[in-house]
């Protein structure tokens, strides 16, 4: 299997494959490290599709995973002969497509009662294939931004954790009823209409990035408060 991704949450899913006896054919990220625990040759690239033959040739049991990647998977890699491309995706799909940095503040500004994260297979759209399995948790009326995101990546990994027997079985199919429901889509566009909810009453708590101000600077820079000249 290959691993496409960045930081722990990617490394944490390669140790926990290889130690669990599954063969990690190719670790694909912006550090070397990441590939380290699974002894595993690594490849840094800017643009993935760009290697799709390169996955296609490194992978043995054309199983690839994506955890915490930002790279959008299109043509020719989509098509690759034998591949099967699937996403551990922070939030709960359709309502949380797109950037978990921004659809978690969203989350808690339109009220969401539910948060999670879903494994789901990679087509031609944005966090759209059909639904694997899902992890999900409540969202309580105190909760804040870091709290979540820190459930969020948690449930990500446990949930990985949870389907990967399945997966690498090849038992692993769409859950009927899975990724029903209304779609929503947060990219950084989304950002613009933050101004409109500063008097909002959840406006504090959904805005509190704590420690993850240091890795979803999007929103730590939208949120960051302007200077006079």
């Amino acid at each position: 299997m290959i691993f496409v991704g960045e930081g722990a949450l990617l490394r944490r899913a390669v140790t926990h494959a290889a130690t669990r006896g599954h063969r990690v054919d190719l670790v694909c990220s912006a550090d070397p490290l990441d590939a380290a625990a699974a002894d595993a040759p690594h490849l840094a690239v800017a643009d993935i599709n760009a290697h799709a033959a390169t996955l296609a040739r490194a992978c043995t049991d054309g199983i690839v995973w994506s955890l915490n990647n930002r790279q959008i998977f299109r043509e020719p890699l989509l098509r690759a002969d034998g591949l099967r491309i699937l996403n551990i995706h922070n939030g709960l799909l359709p309502r949380h497509r797109g950037l978990p940095s921004v659809a978690v503040l969203f989350a808690l500004l339109h009220g969401d009662t539910e948060y999670g994260a879903t494994a789901h297979e990679v087509d031609a759209g944005i966090d759209t294939g059909p639904v694997l399995a899902e992890h999900r948790f409540p969202l309580g009326p105190e909760d804040r931004y870091h709290q979540v995101m820190l459930r969020s990546v948690r449930a990500c990994q446990a949930l990985f954790e949870q389907i990967l027997p399945a997966v690498a079985a090849g038992r692993a199919h769409p859950a009927p009823g899975a990724g029903a429901g209304p779609s929503a889509y947060y990219g950084l566009r989304a950002l613009d209409r933050i101004a409109a909810y500063r008097d909002h009453p959840a406006y504090a708590r959904a805005t509190d990035l704590g420690p993850f101000a240091a890795h979803a600077h999007e929103v730590a820079r939208v949120l960051r408060p302007s200077r006079s000249p």
